[in-house]
């Protein structure tokens, strides 16, 4: 259930979750973590529907989880059920998944995406070594979305504010950077268009190796949530083309 909701800024709104429900969730290590959560739509057409979100942060004293939630207005299911809900609603969720977690032994580290991005960078931010290296970029449409992050010292947190929503400004922006040498572990997620702009950055410009990179899409502009999932079947949905 709901324990708490707060306002992170005027498009981010976090949801603190808890009660008896806490003592299944088996949490895992992965700073990309996610859960399936169950939302009921609206009457009279209503029945239940899937979305998935990162788990932000996982309180084990507290029994309690964060997610956070991106809020378009009205826009959408889930970011208008975050942006008006109080404590003691019911959310029934499934999970957690997850696949990412910063390597201790890389050289350094590249961390892109979006806000949709922001709960999975932040947590990997938390979990690198305090002797880490490397750079976040995110891209945000506004100055208002921008979020004070924890970072070890040698990692630079960079935010692009993109109100024009331009698809390669995040692949430019990896594109620019001083590559330094050694061994660099990517963490690439956010807009599905971007993200195979940056898929060219990684692969075909940099030569990067299938293992040192977490690349996928997570929304795609233009598509319902419903809309996005079912084309991952289809040539566009997929950000690696079939070989």
């Amino acid at each position: 259930m709901v324990v708490s909701s707060e306002w992170l800024n005027p498009h981010l709104v976090r949801v603190r979750l808890g009660g008896p429900g806490f003592a299944q969730f088996e949490d895992r290590p992965d700073t990309d973590k996610y859960v399936k959560l169950t939302f009921t739509t609206p009457a009279p057409e209503s029945f239940p529907v899937t979305r998935t979100y990162t788990v932000r942060k996982v309180d084990h004293d507290a029994q309690t989880l964060d997610i956070d939630f991106v809020v378009h207005g009205d826009e959408g299911l889930a970011g208008p059920w975050a942006a008006a809900v109080r404590p003691g609603a019911p959310l029934s969720l499934l999970g957690p998944g997850g696949g990412y977690l910063p390597d201790p032994d890389a050289d350094w580290h590249l961390l892109a995406g979006d806000l949709s991005a922001v709960p999975a960078i932040a947590s990997a931010l938390e979990a690198l070594p305090a002797d880490a290296t490397g750079v976040a970029l995110i891209e945000v449409e506004a100055d208002d979305a921008v979020l004070d992050l924890s970072a070890p010292p040698g990692v630079e947190v960079r935010w692009i504010v993109d109100p024009e929503h331009l698809t390669t400004r995040l692949a430019d922006a990896v594109g620019a950077l001083d590559w330094p040498g050694g061994r660099v572990q990517a963490f690439a997620h956010g807009e599905r268009e971007s993200m195979k702009a940056l898929r060219r950055v990684l692969f075909d410009d940099r030569s990067l190796d299938r293992t040192q990179v977490s690349l996928s899409g997570y929304w795609a502009r233009g598509r319902t949530e419903d809309r996005f999932q079912a084309e991952k079947r289809e040539p566009i949905g997929q950000i690696f083309p079939a070989s």
